[in-house]
């Protein structure tokens, strides 16, 4: 498993180990999910590349950054408190 690969596991075990913000990804993932995303593979409802180069790169400074725990469950906490 590579160092990024790796990363989004610990990213994807912090938010599983947070049921409450459960529904707030799920809704994060609809509404930025590309459109037809279950038409091509992975068929998993990710955003566009281009939107997550963005995100990336405001959040960041590079598109190429992989964003840690913490932060993935902050902004997921941010979003929740938003609605």
């Amino acid at each position: 498993m590579d160092g990024r690969t790796r990363q989004l596991a610990t990213v994807a075990r912090a938010v599983l180990a947070r049921p409450r913000l459960w529904p707030t990804a799920v809704r994060l993932a609809r509404r930025t999910a590309r459109a037809g995303w279950w038409r091509r593979p992975p068929f998993v409802p990710l955003p566009s590349s281009d939107y997550v180069r963005f995100r990336l790169l405001t959040q960041y400074g590079d598109p190429g950054a992989v964003p840690t725990a913490d932060d993935v469950v902050s902004y997921l906490e941010w979003v929740a408190a938003q609605r």
